[in-house]
């Protein structure tokens, strides 16, 4: 159950570690826009995530898109628009339906998020030479909790005041 701790918000379970959520939420968010920032291919990261998005599910109908990554679908026509400029994506229109596109993924769009993921990966792993031996064993124990809380439906918070995040600290 999350409790405020007043400094920040840490979960407490029966016989576990007590995790300071706020500070796991700065560090994951810091780490998230520290991979987010590179210049390859000209990409927001809105845009890097919806192309994503459609090399991972396949080819998807907008609205589809535009609800898995919740944008507007003014701001949908935009980021595919820009897209398709850069050659990322195509539209492709859905037989029978006169009205709908399907999104798909071009080659360029597969070769671009390919580099994209081995710049992070090589970032990542420089990061982690200035890790101590000690350091680098808890990470690897806490890989499969990551990947389950990544992994996890969100659920939309309920306007509970104990699990609003901590005080003074923003992604």
């Amino acid at each position: 159950m999350p409790v405020d701790a007043g400094q920040g918000v840490t979960a407490v379970l029966a016989d576990a570690p007590v995790v300071d959520v706020t500070r796991l939420r700065v560090a994951i968010a810091r780490l998230s826009r520290r991979l987010r920032k590179h210049e390859l291919a000209g990409l927001t990261p809105t845009q890097l995530a919806a192309l994503s998005t459609v090399e991972r599910t396949g080819p998807l109908r907008l609205g589809d898109l535009a609800a898995a990554e919740r944008i507007a679908p003014s701001t949908l026509t935009r980021l595919v628009s820009a897209l398709e400029e850069q050659g990322y994506v195509e539209r492709n229109a859905v037989p029978g339906d006169a009205r709908a596109w399907m999104l798909a993924v071009t080659e360029r769009g597969h070769e671009v998020l390919e580099q994209i993921r081995q710049e992070n990966t090589l970032l990542l792993a420089d990061s982690l030479l200035t890790l101590s031996a000690g350091q680098l064993s808890a990470l690897a124990a806490a890989l499969p909790a990551l990947e389950q809380l990544a992994d996890a439906t969100p659920q939309l918070p309920d306007a509970e005041p104990a699990t609003v995040g901590g005080a003074g600290q923003a992604d």
